[in-house]
């Protein structure tokens, strides 16, 4: 009996999955998939839930019914790599597998800023967006939000929830010069335009020096605060961090052209847990998913794996409230409504496959 665990079910783990379940597998062959959660969740349109524009069931995909699978919806607490053990609460309870799939995505990189992980939201995971969500909707008329990091995170959300909440005082803390640093001039001018339109106070150069319950200070001045949500930054989650195995300077796991870890060639690592050439998104995890599962159909079948093909990108989308975004596609920049419909276009494809 093979038994392959896939560790996260976010687009990378779901392509090694739906990758393996289109095509004939050896019957020996035992899969499980371990996730927090009994659903999938669409990390890319948290910022939704964190303005509370759509409801919590239009982020959530139910997983792939088959009888080939077997779910298991818990914490994992340790991944034993010397074992080959997923290790639960219970330090009796654990999981044994042959093969293993890492995907496990991100959680907030706070640089060591005092009191940014006690006193800030977060959009990292389904629960923690939920809870942002129930902080900026309580809030009374002319309350303070302050998003820090202008990166496409700390755009999404601010402009949603400066769509969602008129009445609130919404302040965006950007490092750099420039909104979006990663994106061609024309796009980080039309976010900057629409900030100034919308009324949503841009300061760059920032740097947050510490965090309170109620305020940021920045540049040793502090503003008051009613709502502080983080978004300057991600690292691997913290069981990644903890693996036995040589990690690039993002503390991502390096991996060879076939995915797998060096050290253990019968783990795989992809998306925001690998060290990559590409920045981290869903687009890269899911096309690394899809390569990992042609991977290990040929080993499965027990046939030499081919050499996965060079990634190209396909593109950024970015949202500016429903009806304006931003993007890159193919390269070119675009502004306005046609990255917003396409971006739209994106989540659904995303529902439905």
């Amino acid at each position: 009996m093979k038994r392959l665990v896939i560790l996260g079910g976010g687009y990378g783990g779901i392509k090694v999955l739906s990758g393996l379940l289109e095509n004939h597998l050896p019957d020996d062959l035992e899969i499980t998939v371990i996730d927090r959660n009994p659903f999938r969740s669409l990390k890319t349109e948290f910022y939704t839930i964190a303005a509370g524009t759509v409801a919590d069931s239009e982020v959530r995909v139910d997983f792939p019914e088959d009888n080939r699978v077997k779910y298991v919806f818990r914490e994992v607490t340790k991944i034993d790599t010397e074992n080959n053990q997923i290790v639960f609460e219970e330090p009796e309870d654990t999981i044994s597998f042959d093969y293993l799939v890492i995907g496990l995505g991100c959680e907030d990189n706070f640089h060591g800023v005092k009191g940014a992980e006690e006193f800030t939201e977060s959009v990292q995971t389904f629960a923690k967006a939920r809870h942002t969500g129930v902080a900026v909707g309580n809030l009374n008329a002319y309350g303070r939000v302050t998003v820090v990091g202008a990166g496409l995170s700390g755009i999404e959300v601010a402009s949603e929830i400066r769509e969602s909440r008129p009445d609130l005082n919404i302040r965006l803390l950007d490092r750099g010069p420039t909104v979006l640093k990663a994106f061609d001039e024309k796009i980080q001018n039309h976010v900057e335009q629409w900030f100034i339109a919308n009324d949503v106070d841009v300061i760059h150069h920032s740097n947050v020096e510490y965090v309170e319950k109620d305020g940021v200070c920045n540049n040793g001045v502090c503003y008051l605060n009613d709502v502080t949500i983080w978004t300057a930054g991600v690292r691997p989650v913290y069981l990644v961090r903890e693996l036995p195995f040589k990690k690039d300077q993002h503390e991502k796991v390096i991996v060879n052209e076939f995915f797998q870890v060096p050290e253990k060639q019968n783990i795989y690592v992809l998306g925001d847990c690998a060290s990559s050439e590409h920045s981290p998104s869903a687009q890269l995890a899911g096309m690394q998913g899809e390569q990992i599962a042609e991977i290990l159909l040929a080993i499965f079948r027990g046939k030499e794996p081919r050499k996965p093909r060079p990634i190209k990108l396909r593109g950024t989308l970015g949202s500016l409230g429903k009806s304006d975004g931003f993007g890159n596609m193919m390269t070119m920049p675009f502004t306005g409504l046609l990255p917003r419909l396409a971006k739209s276009g994106v989540l659904w494809l995303n529902k439905r496959h």
